[in-house]
Protein backbone atom coordinates (compact mmCIF):
# COMPACT_ATOMS: atom_id res chain seq x y z
CA UNK A 1 0.00 0.00 0.00
CA UNK A 2 1.14 3.54 -0.68
CA UNK A 3 -0.73 6.84 -1.03
CA UNK A 4 0.06 9.77 -3.09
CA UNK A 5 -1.11 13.06 -2.24
CA UNK A 6 -2.94 14.90 -5.25
CA UNK A 7 -3.19 18.43 -6.14
CA UNK A 8 -6.39 20.39 -5.58
CA UNK A 9 -6.55 21.21 -9.40
CA UNK A 10 -6.81 17.30 -10.04
CA UNK A 11 -9.58 16.35 -12.19
CA UNK A 12 -11.80 14.21 -9.87
CA UNK A 13 -14.26 13.21 -12.41
CA UNK A 14 -11.28 11.50 -14.43
CA UNK A 15 -9.27 9.82 -11.60
CA UNK A 16 -12.98 8.36 -10.07
CA UNK A 17 -14.14 7.40 -13.38
CA UNK A 18 -10.39 5.74 -14.06
CA UNK A 19 -10.67 3.70 -10.66
CA UNK A 20 -13.88 2.04 -11.62
CA UNK A 21 -16.34 4.45 -9.65
CA UNK A 22 -20.07 3.86 -11.24
CA UNK A 23 -21.25 7.31 -13.09
CA UNK A 24 -23.84 8.22 -9.93
CA UNK A 25 -20.64 7.91 -7.74
CA UNK A 26 -18.75 10.10 -10.00
CA UNK A 27 -21.26 12.81 -9.74
CA UNK A 28 -21.61 12.51 -5.81
CA UNK A 29 -18.35 12.46 -5.43
CA UNK A 30 -16.95 14.97 -7.37
CA UNK A 31 -19.31 17.38 -5.82
CA UNK A 32 -18.32 16.56 -2.48
CA UNK A 33 -14.59 17.59 -3.86
CA UNK A 34 -15.17 21.08 -4.75
CA UNK A 35 -14.67 23.55 -1.82
CA UNK A 36 -16.77 26.79 -2.00
CA UNK A 37 -15.89 30.02 0.05
CA UNK A 38 -18.72 32.13 -0.52
CA UNK A 39 -19.26 35.81 0.99
CA UNK A 40 -22.39 36.43 2.00
CA UNK A 41 -22.86 40.55 2.69
CA UNK A 42 -25.70 42.05 4.85
CA UNK A 43 -27.53 38.69 5.66
CA UNK A 44 -30.59 39.51 8.37
CA UNK A 45 -28.82 38.37 11.97
CA UNK A 46 -31.81 35.72 12.05
CA UNK A 47 -30.94 34.26 8.69
CA UNK A 48 -27.33 34.14 10.31
CA UNK A 49 -28.48 32.36 12.88
CA UNK A 50 -30.60 29.47 10.94
CA UNK A 51 -28.21 29.03 8.35
CA UNK A 52 -25.06 28.67 10.20
CA UNK A 53 -27.23 25.85 12.22
CA UNK A 54 -27.84 24.34 8.83
CA UNK A 55 -24.36 24.61 7.57
CA UNK A 56 -23.36 22.63 10.45
CA UNK A 57 -25.89 19.85 10.01
CA UNK A 58 -24.56 19.48 6.48
CA UNK A 59 -21.49 19.36 7.39
CA UNK A 60 -20.41 22.71 5.97
CA UNK A 61 -20.03 26.08 8.11
CA UNK A 62 -21.08 29.23 8.22
CA UNK A 63 -18.00 32.25 9.90
CA UNK A 64 -20.29 34.81 11.58
CA UNK A 65 -19.19 37.83 13.94
CA UNK A 66 -19.24 37.64 17.49
CA UNK A 67 -22.23 38.71 19.08
CA UNK A 68 -24.21 36.97 15.89
CA UNK A 69 -25.93 34.37 18.18
CA UNK A 70 -27.48 37.44 20.04
CA UNK A 71 -27.98 38.87 17.51
CA UNK A 72 -26.64 42.11 18.62
CA UNK A 73 -26.40 44.16 15.36
CA UNK A 74 -29.79 43.40 12.87
CA UNK A 75 -27.29 42.31 9.71
CA UNK A 76 -24.18 40.69 9.43
CA UNK A 77 -21.42 39.91 7.03
CA UNK A 78 -20.37 36.16 6.78
CA UNK A 79 -18.87 33.29 4.90
CA UNK A 80 -20.47 30.06 3.93
CA UNK A 81 -17.32 27.77 3.47
CA UNK A 82 -19.08 24.05 1.84
CA UNK A 83 -18.48 21.35 -0.57
CA UNK A 84 -20.61 21.64 -3.79
CA UNK A 85 -22.52 18.79 -2.08
CA UNK A 86 -22.78 20.71 0.70
CA UNK A 87 -24.41 23.68 -1.03
CA UNK A 88 -26.98 21.80 -3.18
CA UNK A 89 -28.25 20.76 0.25
CA UNK A 90 -28.32 23.86 1.91
CA UNK A 91 -30.11 25.22 -1.03
CA UNK A 92 -33.24 22.93 -0.92
CA UNK A 93 -32.79 23.23 3.12
CA UNK A 94 -33.23 27.23 2.77
CA UNK A 95 -36.19 27.16 0.50
CA UNK A 96 -38.53 27.13 3.37
CA UNK A 97 -36.58 29.35 6.22
CA UNK A 98 -37.48 33.01 6.55
CA UNK A 99 -35.48 35.70 6.69
CA UNK A 100 -34.63 36.40 3.27
CA UNK A 101 -33.13 32.56 3.43
CA UNK A 102 -35.23 31.82 0.33
CA UNK A 103 -33.93 34.55 -1.79
CA UNK A 104 -29.97 33.00 -0.95
CA UNK A 105 -31.12 29.16 -1.24
CA UNK A 106 -31.41 30.50 -5.27
CA UNK A 107 -28.42 32.00 -5.64
CA UNK A 108 -26.68 29.59 -4.01
CA UNK A 109 -28.72 26.81 -7.12
CA UNK A 110 -27.13 29.73 -9.15
CA UNK A 111 -23.41 29.22 -8.29
CA UNK A 112 -24.30 25.01 -8.03
CA UNK A 113 -24.78 25.43 -11.69
CA UNK A 114 -21.99 27.62 -12.92
CA UNK A 115 -19.74 25.91 -14.89
CA UNK A 116 -16.33 26.88 -16.15
CA UNK A 117 -15.75 27.32 -19.61
CA UNK A 118 -13.96 24.18 -21.19
CA UNK A 119 -12.34 25.93 -23.98
CA UNK A 120 -10.68 29.45 -24.93
CA UNK A 121 -10.04 32.06 -27.37
CA UNK A 122 -7.32 33.98 -28.10
CA UNK A 123 -7.86 37.59 -29.40
CA UNK A 124 -4.82 39.42 -30.87
CA UNK A 125 -4.49 42.87 -30.72
CA UNK A 126 -3.35 45.48 -33.36
CA UNK A 127 -3.35 49.00 -33.49
CA UNK A 128 -3.82 51.61 -36.41
CA UNK A 129 -2.70 54.84 -34.13
CA UNK A 130 0.85 55.95 -33.63
CA UNK A 131 -0.10 56.60 -29.67
CA UNK A 132 -0.76 53.13 -28.42
CA UNK A 133 0.76 52.35 -25.16
CA UNK A 134 2.14 49.21 -26.29
CA UNK A 135 5.00 50.20 -29.72
CA UNK A 136 4.88 46.45 -31.04
CA UNK A 137 1.07 46.48 -31.62
CA UNK A 138 0.86 49.10 -33.58
CA UNK A 139 0.95 48.82 -37.88
CA UNK A 140 0.23 50.48 -40.90
CA UNK A 141 -2.05 50.01 -43.87
CA UNK A 142 1.06 48.41 -45.83
CA UNK A 143 1.83 45.39 -43.52
CA UNK A 144 -1.33 45.04 -42.30
CA UNK A 145 -1.74 41.74 -44.25
CA UNK A 146 1.45 40.83 -43.40
CA UNK A 147 0.52 41.03 -39.39
CA UNK A 148 -3.03 39.59 -39.87
CA UNK A 149 -1.43 36.75 -41.59
CA UNK A 150 1.03 36.16 -38.67
CA UNK A 151 -1.69 36.38 -36.05
CA UNK A 152 -3.65 33.70 -37.87
CA UNK A 153 -1.25 31.41 -37.91
CA UNK A 154 0.18 31.73 -34.62
CA UNK A 155 -3.51 30.57 -33.43
CA UNK A 156 -5.69 33.61 -32.76
CA UNK A 157 -9.27 33.02 -32.64
CA UNK A 158 -10.48 36.69 -33.48
CA UNK A 159 -8.38 39.64 -33.80
CA UNK A 160 -9.33 43.08 -32.36
CA UNK A 161 -8.25 46.27 -34.32
CA UNK A 162 -8.41 49.82 -33.20
CA UNK A 163 -7.29 53.42 -34.13
CA UNK A 164 -7.99 55.15 -31.17
CA UNK A 165 -5.81 54.75 -27.94
CA UNK A 166 -7.79 54.16 -24.83
CA UNK A 167 -4.67 54.12 -21.95
CA UNK A 168 -4.85 56.44 -19.24
CA UNK A 169 -4.65 60.10 -20.33
CA UNK A 170 -4.94 59.77 -23.68
CA UNK A 171 -5.72 61.97 -26.04
CA UNK A 172 -9.46 62.39 -27.64
CA UNK A 173 -9.91 61.95 -31.79
CA UNK A 174 -12.63 62.87 -33.49
CA UNK A 175 -14.22 60.31 -35.36
CA UNK A 176 -13.23 61.69 -38.98
CA UNK A 177 -9.49 60.91 -37.59
CA UNK A 178 -10.40 57.25 -36.74
CA UNK A 179 -12.12 56.54 -39.71
CA UNK A 180 -9.18 58.23 -41.61
CA UNK A 181 -6.19 55.80 -39.56
CA UNK A 182 -8.35 52.37 -40.09
CA UNK A 183 -10.66 52.63 -43.30
CA UNK A 184 -7.57 51.09 -45.37
CA UNK A 185 -7.72 48.80 -43.63
CA UNK A 186 -11.30 47.77 -43.26
CA UNK A 187 -11.25 48.05 -46.90
CA UNK A 188 -7.55 45.69 -46.99
CA UNK A 189 -9.93 42.92 -44.78
CA UNK A 190 -12.98 42.80 -46.86
CA UNK A 191 -11.10 42.80 -50.51
CA UNK A 192 -8.92 39.78 -49.40
CA UNK A 193 -11.77 38.25 -47.66
CA UNK A 194 -10.00 37.74 -44.60
CA UNK A 195 -13.08 37.74 -42.51
CA UNK A 196 -13.83 34.08 -43.79
CA UNK A 197 -10.95 32.81 -42.10
CA UNK A 198 -10.71 34.84 -38.44
CA UNK A 199 -13.30 36.73 -36.66
CA UNK A 200 -12.56 40.92 -36.79
CA UNK A 201 -13.39 42.92 -33.65
CA UNK A 202 -13.52 46.36 -33.75
CA UNK A 203 -12.08 48.24 -31.05
CA UNK A 204 -14.85 51.40 -30.93
CA UNK A 205 -16.88 53.28 -29.76
CA UNK A 206 -18.62 55.64 -32.47
CA UNK A 207 -21.77 54.56 -34.44
CA UNK A 208 -20.08 55.74 -37.80
CA UNK A 209 -16.86 53.25 -37.41
CA UNK A 210 -19.32 50.89 -36.14
CA UNK A 211 -21.47 50.90 -39.30
CA UNK A 212 -18.00 51.07 -41.33
CA UNK A 213 -16.54 48.16 -39.39
CA UNK A 214 -19.45 45.80 -39.77
CA UNK A 215 -19.85 46.79 -43.42
CA UNK A 216 -16.58 45.21 -44.05
CA UNK A 217 -16.73 41.78 -42.43
CA UNK A 218 -16.25 42.28 -38.56
CA UNK A 219 -18.43 40.10 -36.51
CA UNK A 220 -17.67 41.51 -33.50
CA UNK A 221 -17.73 45.60 -31.47
CA UNK A 222 -15.12 46.13 -28.59
CA UNK A 223 -16.55 48.88 -27.39
CA UNK A 224 -15.16 50.60 -23.63
CA UNK A 225 -18.12 52.88 -22.56
CA UNK A 226 -20.11 49.30 -22.69
CA UNK A 227 -22.70 49.95 -25.22
CA UNK A 228 -23.53 53.63 -24.07
CA UNK A 229 -24.49 54.87 -27.01
CA UNK A 230 -27.83 53.58 -28.35
CA UNK A 231 -27.00 53.56 -32.04
CA UNK A 232 -24.54 51.49 -31.62
CA UNK A 233 -26.84 49.37 -29.54
CA UNK A 234 -29.06 49.27 -32.73
CA UNK A 235 -26.22 48.57 -35.46
CA UNK A 236 -24.61 45.39 -33.43
CA UNK A 237 -28.35 43.91 -33.20
CA UNK A 238 -29.39 44.93 -36.76
CA UNK A 239 -25.93 43.24 -38.21
CA UNK A 240 -26.55 40.07 -35.35
CA UNK A 241 -22.36 40.93 -34.69
CA UNK A 242 -21.32 39.89 -30.85
CA UNK A 243 -21.20 43.05 -28.65
CA UNK A 244 -18.32 43.20 -25.78
CA UNK A 245 -19.16 45.12 -22.93
CA UNK A 246 -16.59 46.43 -20.46
CA UNK A 247 -16.61 47.96 -17.31
CA UNK A 248 -14.49 51.59 -17.07
CA UNK A 249 -15.05 54.03 -14.09
CA UNK A 250 -14.81 57.41 -15.92
CA UNK A 251 -13.38 57.96 -19.19
CA UNK A 252 -9.41 57.58 -20.94
CA UNK A 253 -8.58 60.78 -19.78
CA UNK A 254 -10.00 60.84 -16.43
CA UNK A 255 -9.88 56.98 -15.45
CA UNK A 256 -6.61 56.72 -13.53
CA UNK A 257 -6.78 59.87 -11.72
CA UNK A 258 -8.18 58.70 -8.18
CA UNK A 259 -10.30 55.44 -8.75
CA UNK A 260 -12.57 54.14 -5.73
CA UNK A 261 -15.69 51.48 -5.24
CA UNK A 262 -17.75 51.41 -2.36
CA UNK A 263 -17.67 47.34 -3.01
CA UNK A 264 -16.09 46.97 -6.71
CA UNK A 265 -17.22 43.59 -7.29
CA UNK A 266 -21.17 44.63 -6.89
CA UNK A 267 -20.66 47.34 -8.95
CA UNK A 268 -18.69 46.04 -11.53
CA UNK A 269 -21.60 43.16 -11.71
CA UNK A 270 -24.77 45.67 -11.61
CA UNK A 271 -23.08 47.55 -14.41
CA UNK A 272 -23.23 44.74 -16.27
CA UNK A 273 -26.74 43.62 -15.36
CA UNK A 274 -27.96 47.26 -16.41
CA UNK A 275 -25.80 46.71 -20.16
CA UNK A 276 -26.80 43.66 -20.55
CA UNK A 277 -30.67 44.12 -19.99
CA UNK A 278 -29.99 47.25 -22.14
CA UNK A 279 -28.33 45.57 -25.00
CA UNK A 280 -30.80 42.87 -24.85
CA UNK A 281 -33.71 45.59 -25.09
CA UNK A 282 -32.52 46.42 -28.13
CA UNK A 283 -31.97 42.97 -29.60
CA UNK A 284 -28.15 42.11 -29.08
CA UNK A 285 -28.09 38.20 -28.48
CA UNK A 286 -24.21 37.67 -28.11
CA UNK A 287 -22.70 38.94 -25.23
CA UNK A 288 -19.03 39.22 -24.12
CA UNK A 289 -18.39 40.82 -20.79
CA UNK A 290 -14.76 42.73 -19.56
CA UNK A 291 -13.74 43.71 -16.17
CA UNK A 292 -11.77 46.53 -17.70
CA UNK A 293 -8.39 45.97 -16.19
CA UNK A 294 -6.90 49.17 -15.94
CA UNK A 295 -10.00 50.73 -16.51
CA UNK A 296 -10.89 53.12 -13.65
CA UNK A 297 -9.00 50.49 -11.37
CA UNK A 298 -6.39 50.69 -9.10
CA UNK A 299 -3.53 47.58 -9.00
CA UNK A 300 -5.92 45.83 -5.98
CA UNK A 301 -8.86 46.51 -8.10
CA UNK A 302 -7.00 44.69 -10.79
CA UNK A 303 -5.72 42.07 -8.62
CA UNK A 304 -9.34 41.66 -7.15
CA UNK A 305 -11.41 40.96 -10.18
CA UNK A 306 -9.04 38.48 -11.71
CA UNK A 307 -9.07 36.43 -8.52
CA UNK A 308 -12.39 36.77 -8.28
CA UNK A 309 -13.93 36.38 -11.86
CA UNK A 310 -16.27 33.46 -10.64
CA UNK A 311 -18.38 36.18 -9.22
CA UNK A 312 -19.28 37.39 -12.57
CA UNK A 313 -20.07 33.83 -14.52
CA UNK A 314 -23.53 33.80 -12.76
CA UNK A 315 -24.63 36.55 -15.43
CA UNK A 316 -24.56 33.17 -17.73
CA UNK A 317 -21.91 35.49 -20.56
CA UNK A 318 -18.50 34.53 -21.28
CA UNK A 319 -15.58 36.57 -20.08
CA UNK A 320 -13.04 38.20 -21.75
CA UNK A 321 -9.61 39.30 -19.77
CA UNK A 322 -7.20 42.46 -21.48
CA UNK A 323 -4.24 42.52 -18.92
CA UNK A 324 -1.48 42.85 -22.09
CA UNK A 325 1.35 44.30 -20.88
CA UNK A 326 -0.49 46.58 -18.84
CA UNK A 327 1.07 48.69 -15.94
CA UNK A 328 -0.57 46.39 -13.37
CA UNK A 329 2.74 44.17 -14.03
CA UNK A 330 4.98 47.20 -13.30
CA UNK A 331 3.88 48.01 -10.33
CA UNK A 332 3.90 44.57 -9.11
CA UNK A 333 7.49 43.79 -10.86
CA UNK A 334 9.69 47.07 -11.85
CA UNK A 335 9.61 46.73 -15.90
CA UNK A 336 9.66 48.23 -19.42
CA UNK A 337 6.68 47.35 -21.64
CA UNK A 338 8.65 45.43 -23.53
CA UNK A 339 9.91 43.40 -20.52
CA UNK A 340 6.17 42.55 -19.63
CA UNK A 341 5.04 39.04 -21.40
CA UNK A 342 6.07 36.92 -18.42
CA UNK A 343 3.55 39.08 -16.10
CA UNK A 344 0.98 39.27 -19.07
CA UNK A 345 1.18 35.44 -19.36
CA UNK A 346 0.84 34.76 -15.97
CA UNK A 347 -2.33 37.18 -15.40
CA UNK A 348 -3.87 35.78 -17.90
CA UNK A 349 -3.45 31.76 -17.08
CA UNK A 350 -5.16 33.12 -13.56
CA UNK A 351 -7.49 34.42 -15.59
CA UNK A 352 -8.47 31.10 -16.86
CA UNK A 353 -8.21 29.16 -14.03
CA UNK A 354 -11.01 31.62 -12.74
CA UNK A 355 -13.22 31.66 -15.50
CA UNK A 356 -11.83 33.67 -18.75
CA UNK A 357 -13.41 32.46 -21.83
CA UNK A 358 -11.33 34.97 -23.92
CA UNK A 359 -7.78 36.66 -23.54
CA UNK A 360 -7.14 40.33 -25.17
CA UNK A 361 -3.69 39.66 -25.75
CA UNK A 362 -0.47 41.22 -28.11
CA UNK A 363 1.63 37.73 -27.83
CA UNK A 364 -0.18 35.40 -29.82
CA UNK A 365 1.79 32.66 -30.18
CA UNK A 366 3.09 32.67 -26.51
CA UNK A 367 -0.61 32.51 -25.38
CA UNK A 368 -1.09 29.63 -27.74
CA UNK A 369 1.41 27.79 -25.79
CA UNK A 370 0.87 28.56 -22.29
CA UNK A 371 -3.29 27.61 -23.05
CA UNK A 372 -2.04 24.64 -24.47
CA UNK A 373 0.02 23.80 -21.64
CA UNK A 374 -2.15 24.81 -19.25
CA UNK A 375 -4.88 22.33 -20.55
CA UNK A 376 -2.21 19.44 -20.18
CA UNK A 377 -1.62 20.26 -17.08
CA UNK A 378 -5.40 20.28 -15.82
CA UNK A 379 -6.65 17.67 -18.39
Amino acid sequence: MHLEKLNSNTNIKKLLSEIGVDSGGVNILSAKSQMNIIYIKDLHVGAANILKQDALSAGADLAVPRGTVLAKTPTVDCLLIATTRQLQTLAKKELAQPFGLKELAKKLSDIININKPKNVEIMGVINANDDSFFKSSRFSESDALSRIEKMIEDGASSIDIGAVSSAPNSKVVSVEEELSRIEGIYKLIYEHKLYERVKFSADTYEPEVVKRALDSGFKIINDITGLANDEVCRLVAGYDAQAIIMHMQGNPQTMQANPVYDDLLDEVYNFFQERIEKAQSFGVKDIVLDVGIGFGKTLQHNISLIKNLGHFLSLDKPLLVGASRKSMIDKIYPCEIAERLPGTLEIHMESVRNGAEVIRVHDVKEHAQALAVHKALNA
